[in-house]
């Protein structure tokens, strides 16, 4: 039986895992691929999954923790996409505060599930906005030493270390944060990327597709500075319905103002945010936006031209504060937004902490 590829694309929130999947998934399909993606959130309504399977891609989702805590569910998942027909390669996105990913679930597929997957080298996108406060030391940015501890542990642990997001950079930034990783982790495969332009993709992915096999040397992770770390970010999901009683209004309009004023709450709390999405849409069309740190602007990953009477919004934000404290802010915005001519209902919110990670499996030797 023909082996499904399996790519892992690690990397802390806001790297911008889910373009980059997508780029990867829609090159391999252009070139007779199969493909196959999974997603993994703390919660359910996830923002990925729907931006994904709004592109036509086939998803498959493990929410509710972390790919190491929910292996086998990871792996049902897998079987379950080549249901109809089995993909050529399957594109992972973990959590995106998770690590220990080689231990907990690239060493365990490919002890136990050899003659289904070759298991491939794990990829990790550096997000520059936290990198070059985490890397370079500095103390801006919000983060306890607890939450850069994950950040640190997923460019250790990873083959490949891909800075994202060149696009934004100056040839000087971009060259001083490829130097920071390459002077702290010397032996990595370090790569400059941007996921929203394919800039540095196609080296990307063949360094992922390397047919070479690559020893698995899981880390030593302080499992309880790791919980911590996890636990100090506050997440919520949720979904609104948006009415307009009067004019119709814009998804990309509505999007970027909803994401604007939580951006301005969060500054006025001096609340990090590592990342927040919103999606909203309206039939088959679709508004992506995102913003991944508080000292850069609201941005759009996926627009519509249309205007519309009637909106779902899928809210995920992952900030460094209280839960609580989101739920309130969030149930502050939407009242802003209601009025005499726009309509907000509440379909569900979801907030917490994450529970301490209990990895299903956890190889520590070369499997």
């Amino acid at each position: 039986m023909k082996l499904t590829r399996f790519i892992m694309i690690g990397g802390f929130l806001g790297a911008g895992k889910t373009t980059a999947i997508a780029r990867l998934a829609r090159h391999l399909v252009d070139v007779g691929h199969q493909v196959g993606l999974v997603t993994n959130d703390q919660s359910h309504d996830l923002v990925d999954t729907q931006s994904l399977r709004a592109q036509g891609f086939s998803v498959g989702e493990v929410p509710g923790a972390c790919f190491c805590c929910k292996f086998d569910e990871l792996v049902e998942t897998m079987v379950h996409l080549g249901h109809e027909r089995r993909p050529d390669v399957i594109i992972a996105e973990p959590v995106g505060s998770c690590t220990d990913l080689v231990a907990t679930v690239l060493a365990p597929l490919r002890r136990w599930h050899d003659t289904e997957f070759r298991v491939g080298p794990l990829g990790v996108l550096l997000k520059p906005e936290h990198g070059r406060k985490i890397l370079g030391a500095c103390d801006e940015g919000g983060f306890s030493s607890k939450a850069a501890y994950i950040f640190l542990k997923q460019i250790e642990e990873s083959h490949i270390v891909a800075v994202n997001k060149i696009d934004k950079l100056a040839p000087a930034e971009r060259e001083e944060l490829v130097g920071l990783v390459r002077r702290k982790f010397p032996e990595k495969t370090v790569m400059s990327v941007s996921a929203k332009t394919g800039a540095g993709f196609p080296e990307l992915l063949a360094a992922l597709t390397d047919n070479v096999s690559i020893p698995f040397q899981p880390l030593p992770i302080d499992y309880e500075l790791y919980a911590e770390g996890e636990a100090e970010l506050g997440w919520l999901n949720g979904t609104i319905d948006v009415k307009s009683l009067a004019a119709a209004f814009s998804l990309d309009q509505l999007v970027s103002d909803f994401l604007s004023r939580f951006k301005q709450v969060l500054a006025d709390r001096h609340a990090e945010p590592a990342h927040l999405k919103v999606l909203a849409q309206s039939g088959d069309a679709v508004s992506v936006g995102n913003l991944v740190d508080s000292s850069t602007p609201v941005e759009l990953s996926r627009t519509s031209a249309g205007f519309f009477q009637e909106a779902r919004l899928t809210v995920n934000a992952r900030v460094l504060t209280d839960p609580g404290i989101l739920e309130a802010i969030l149930r502050d915005l939407i009242t802003q937004f209601s009025d005499a001519q726009i309509h907000c209902t509440v379909n569900r919110i979801d907030h917490f902490r994450p529970a301490p990670p209990t990895p299903t499996h956890r190889l520590t030797g070369e499997s």
